[in-house]
């Protein structure tokens, strides 16, 4: 995982979409399955804003800004299904949002402004990993044995992660989506 220095004072924080269970627990077992070192610090999530590094004194900020935008946006269906892949650019393979993908994609335009602003690496792409830098063997495994992977879940809330000093991605603070009824 390529994760963005931090110095004293500031924090390493992340904001995603929270897989519920018993969804969650099944990803996290599959992915530890496949040799994933990351299987136990990464929650399955969506991401929505990478890691970013941000001063300890502007968690305020932060804050209000997913506060804000939270309240504007609607609750929504994601539905998870089938597998896809990185490779060759990326080593990872994922399970698919085949549902829910423009609100992902609106939700992260919004988050990555004012203060979160930045540049991306690569195009968005909402997905939730399963393998990230395992041998191809294993890649292969994960992409064959999640590809009848078939569930959905309602999006009610965006989290902010705080990336611990032992390594562990923690959800820290639930921001409700308040925008209306949700999407089905």
């Amino acid at each position: 995982m390529n994760l963005p220095e931090r110095g004293d004072g500031q924090l390493r924080v992340g904001v995603a979409i929270e897989v519920p269970e018993p969804y969650a627990t099944r990803l996290q077992r599959a992915r530890a399955r496949f040799g994933d070192p990351l299987a136990d610090t990464i929650p399955p999530h969506i991401t929505v804003l990478g890691p970013t590094v941000v001063d300890e004194a502007e968690v305020p900020r932060v804050h209000e800004h997913l506060r804000a935008l939270c309240a504007h946006v609607a609750p929504f269906r994601v539905h998870l299904r089938g597998t896809a892949t990185f490779r060759p650019v990326s080593p990872v393979v994922f399970v698919q949002v085949v549902e829910g993908i423009a609100e992902c994609e609106r939700l992260e335009s919004l988050v990555r402004t004012d203060l979160l602003a930045q540049e991306l690496r690569f195009n968005y792409h909402p997905h939730v990993t399963v393998a990230h830098e395992v041998p191809d063997d294993a890649l292969d495994r994960a992409f064959a044995e999640m590809a009848g992977f078939d569930e959905k879940f309602d999006v009610v809330a965006l989290h902010l992660y705080e990336h611990g000093d032992d390594g562990v991605w923690r959800p820290v603070r639930e921001f409700a989506l308040a925008g209306g009824p949700a999407v089905r």
